[in-house]
């Protein structure tokens, strides 16, 4: 009786596999920061339109739960927000381009305004553009509920 032998299989990967995989995982690890440099203006520009919004929010809720008029005051041209009794200003990035739609009666000259809220949660309104390059969002601001809301199209 003769015993059948199967061939040998190799168990494992050969060097030149190694290496291909190491040079493309190489590659991969070189791309990603290219890629995620590109996404740094777009994230950027929300984060600051979440801030912003919040800090409007802050100051409605300020006003209802101390129970007096408080405002949002905002630097179009200094790029910079403050909220009322609070020291020190909340830079804005300079490449982010602001407009600020607001009651006349709110204007502080030509590149500043304020976002009053009332008691009872209501608004002077408006909207706050922020924009850089394609990218716009708005901050809505209902002045009869005080509510809040981002968007990134507004009706004309």
């Amino acid at each position: 009786m003769q015993a059948m032998t199967t061939p040998a299989t190799p168990n494992g990967f050969t060097l030149v596999e190694l290496l291909v995989v190491l040079i493309v995982i190489g590659l991969l690890v070189a791309l990603a920061p290219i890629s995620m440099h590109r996404a740094i203006p777009g994230l950027e520009l929300r984060t600051t339109t979440r801030e912003l919004a919040a800090a409007l929010r802050n100051t409605r809720g300020t006003a209802i739960r101390d129970n007096r008029e408080t405002a949002l005051t905002l630097d179009v041209e200094a790029g910079w927000y403050r909220l009322d009794g609070r020291r020190g200003e909340q830079e804005i990035p300079g490449d982010i381009e602001l407009k600020l739609l607001t009651a006349t009666s709110e204007l502080e000259g030509e590149g500043a305004g304020r976002i009053r809220f009332f008691p009872d949660g209501t608004s002077t309104g408006g909207q706050i553009t922020l924009a850089r390059d394609d990218d716009t969002y708005y901050i809505l601001i209902d002045w009869l509920s005080g509510r809040v809301e981002i968007t990134d199209k507004v009706e004309e």
